[in-house]
This record gives C-alpha cells, sequence and structure tokens, in this order.
C-alpha cells in the first residue's frame, strides 16, 4: 500500500493526502470514538502510575529508562511482526503503516547507544513484558482482528504523550541534543503528526467489523493498557530497589533494599567471584567491635571540638 507521507514527486494517482481524510462526520459507534470512550478509564490509571507520574517529573534513573527501552525492544519487535504477518488481512491491511510507524530499528539504536555494540548479548526480556510480548503473539497467530487493539494503543500514544516523554527524558538524563538514546521517539517520516493520526482513526473506522468484534477490540485494548501497567509497576519495584545515581554518570549503589542481584553496580559482576554490595559490606563492618570502639572515640573526640568551638 502507499506510504502515507509519500512525496508529490512519487506520482499524483498513488499519493495518499492527509487531506483525503476528514473526521468531522465521527459517529459514535466508529471503532476510533468506541477505543477512546472505552479506554478513557485504562489510560487515567496508567498515566497515574508511578512510574509515570515520576517520569513526567523528570525523576527517571538512567538505568531504569535503559530498562523501560529494552521492555519497549521486546514489545515492538513482538508487535511489528504480527503486523507483518498480518500485513495482507483486510481485518489489518488498512493501518499496516511500516516506513511511518514501525519502532523495532529506532529501539535497536538506542539499545546500541546505552549498552554497546553488543547489546543483544546484555539485555532479557522482562517478566512483565513476556507475558505482554505472548499476548501479542497469540492475537497474530490466532485472533489477528483484535490487533488492531495492541497497534492503536502504542503508536497513537506513541505519537501524543510519547513526545512529551521524549523531552522529558532528553533533558533529565542529559542526553545529546542529536537524539541519541531517544531514537524511539522519533518519527522521521511522519511530518505532521495530528494529521497522521487523524488518517490513522480513519482507516480505522473504515475497517468492515461488526458490533461484537468492535466490543471485543476495545476489551482487548484494555487488556493492552493492564500490560503496560504491570511493566510499569516492574520497574518501578526495581527504581525502589536503585539508589540515586551519582550526578557525574557514575555507576548508581544499591541501597541496602531489596534484591542485591537488582544493584546495577554489579549487575556486569553477578555470576563471578562472590560480588557484595558496598552498602551491606559498610554496615558488616560498622557491627565489628574494633570498628565501632574507634568510632565512639572519634565520635568523642568531634563532640569535645564542637564543644570548645561553640564556647
Amino acid at each position: 500500500m502507499p506510504s502515507a507521507l509519500e512525496s508529490p514527486e512519487g506520482g499524483e494517482e498513488d499519493v495518499l493526502h492527509y487531506e483525503e481524510i476528514e473526521d468531522d462526520a465521527v459517529s459514535p459507534m466508529d471503532l476510533s470514538e468506541l477505543l477512546k470512550e472505552g479506554t478513557k478509564e485504562s489510560h487515567d490509571r496508567a498515566e497515574n502510575t508511578q512510574f509515570v507520574k515520576d517520569f513526567l517529573k523528570g525523576r527517571i534513573k538512567k538505568e531504569l529508562f535503559k530498562l523501560a527501552t529494552v521492555a519497549l525492544y521486546f514489545t515492538y519487535s513482538a508487535l511489528e511482526e504480527e503486523m507483518d504477518r498480518n500485513k495482507d488481512n483486510p481485518l489489518f491491511a488498512p493501518l499496516y503503516f511500516p516506513v511511518e510507524l514501525h519502532r523495532r530499528e529506532a529501539l535497536a539504536k538506542d539499545l546500541n547507544y546505552f549498552y554497546g555494540e553488543d547489546w543483544k548479548e546484555k539485555v532479557q526480556c522482562s517478566e512483565a513484558t513476556q507475558q505482554y510480548v505472548d499476548r501479542i503473539h497469540h492475537v497474530g497467530q490466532h485472533e489477528p482482528e483484535l490487533l488492531v487493539a495492541h497497534a492503536y494503543t502504542r503508536y497513537m500514544g506513541d505519537l501524543s504523550g510519547g513526545q512529551v516523554l521524549k523531552k522529558v527524558a532528553q533533558r533529565a538524563l542529559k542526553l545529546p541534543s542529536t537524539e541519541e538514546g531517544i531514537q524511539f521517539y522519533v518519527f522521521d517520516n511522519i511530518s505532521n503528526a495530528q494529521q497522521f493520526k487523524q488518517l490513522y482513526r480513519a482507516r480505522m473506522n473504515a475497517l468492515d467489523l461488526d458490533k461484537n468484534t468492535k466490543e471485543r477490540i476495545v476489551e482487548e485494548a484494555n487488556k493492552a493498557f493492564r500490560f503496560n501497567m504491570q511493566v510499569f509497576d516492574e520497574l518501578d519495584k526495581i527504581g525502589r530497589s536503585l539508589g540515586e545515581e551519582a550526578q557525574d554518570g557514575g555507576f548508581p549503589v544499591h541501597d541496602g533494599k531489596g534484591d542485591i542481584r537488582k544493584c546495577p553496580y554489579y549487575a556486569d559482576k553477578l555470576g563471578t567471584a562472590s560480588p557484595s554490595c558496598p552498602f551491606h559490606a559498610a554496615v558488616g563492618l560498622a557491627r565489628q567491635p574494633l570498628v565501632q570502639l574507634v568510632l565512639a572515640a572519634c565520635m568523642a573526640v568531634a563532640a569535645g571540638a564542637a564543644a570548645w568551638y561553640i564556647l
């Protein structure tokens, strides 16, 4: 099918202009409206997860942002694999925009930036993400009429709120102005996001779907939101186990809470000789009687010096 953004030079008859698509006459029974209304509550809940709220406030640790990028990579790899599988299915074909929308290659660039050229050997799919991925594969292979729900939830969000997150991430993580690390949010082949979203919704509304199928798509979209929220909650739990990152870009340090295996400082060292967290090591040392005696003596000297200074 022709690209929605094909230039006029490509031939007048094959060009699909945004202006052809108007959504002024939207009906309450159109799929786009059913999805908008039917997922409003799920959308609000997703926006109010702790991970998203912290992200929007710029309180996002680089290590956590990297893990979120990993989750997105596995999610979009599954989604785009199933979209490719169903590109000729009349229940999805009108929504197949690989040039404009596909994110897998962009995410691979981001992971290469964060983890290096051997990033594939360093990343793995998390438990919550795997559940999401499994559902997408099931839908694509057994219920392809529901695939639109997952595409709608992801891509329309990326073209909307995702652009806000892009700016927040770039500022909070001090990422290069050349957009390394945030290629996921860059849609080079979409010149006008608002018009493209109108086109996409119009294509959705033109799908030949009965009422029951539309209701199932809305239900599936709510499932997609729940899968996303599960990933957010998983990231939030990991985030709470991370210490504050050094301002100079140094390693985060485990704060003594949660599973030491989630301490990013030792993430690459796990499986080698007896790793231990610096926090736990310091606490253990402080519990030694001799060390406590020395510390008490130092405190006494410091207190005496302070009293002398005040007098």
